[in-house]
């Protein structure tokens, strides 16, 4: 017996888990603005200020910090949710995997520069990845990439960053 299975035009892409789609005559647009709004409200942080850089330029923050702890769940709920926001914006991979290390042991220092990030989601809030529909030229890419050399205090171990420019390139 052969099962039968009707298929439906649902129209164009706008909204796919939590990534907004807009199609337009001149480019493609990915975004995450509801998401990252949803994300500020469940840190009460929509109301906040925002920063230009998600992370304070050469900040060392330690596992075996001695300021006070915070709240487990808050931390671990919130940078989980920052994680899922970083397909969309690359801009904070960095300073995500920064505020990544101390899941386990989360203290009021490492909390703070979780906020900033989210200040600087805040000002981005509506940042998207575009791509460009031109027939008439090629994508180039560009890529960057550095190393701190043993920059984490508890473990000694270094951290690389990689910045990729995706771009199109007269033929």
């Amino acid at each position: 017996m052969a099962a039968h299975f009707q298929m439906n035009d649902l129209g164009a892409l706008s909204y796919y888990i939590g990534i907004e789609v807009k199609q337009g005559k001149e480019a493609l647009m990915l975004g995450q603005s509801t998401y990252a709004s949803k994300l500020l409200e469940q840190s009460d942080m929509a109301e906040c200020k925002s920063c230009m850089t998600p992370m304070e330029e050469r900040l060392k923050l330690m596992k075996a910090s001695t300021v006070a702890k915070e709240y487990a769940t808050l931390y671990w709920s919130i940078v989980g949710g920052l994680r899922y926001l970083v397909h969309m914006r690359p801009d904070i991979v960095f300073a995500m995997g920064y505020v990544s290390r101390f899941m386990e042991d989360s203290r009021e220092d490492h909390w703070a520069t979780v906020k900033r990030l989210l200040r600087y989601v805040k000002g981005m809030v509506d940042q998207r990845i575009v791509f460009p529909k031109t027939g008439e030229s090629r994508l180039q890419v560009t890529v960057f990439s550095d190393v701190d050399m043993a920059g984490d205090i508890d473990e000694r171990q270094s951290t690389s960053g990689v910045l990729v420019f995706l771009g199109s390139a007269p033929i």
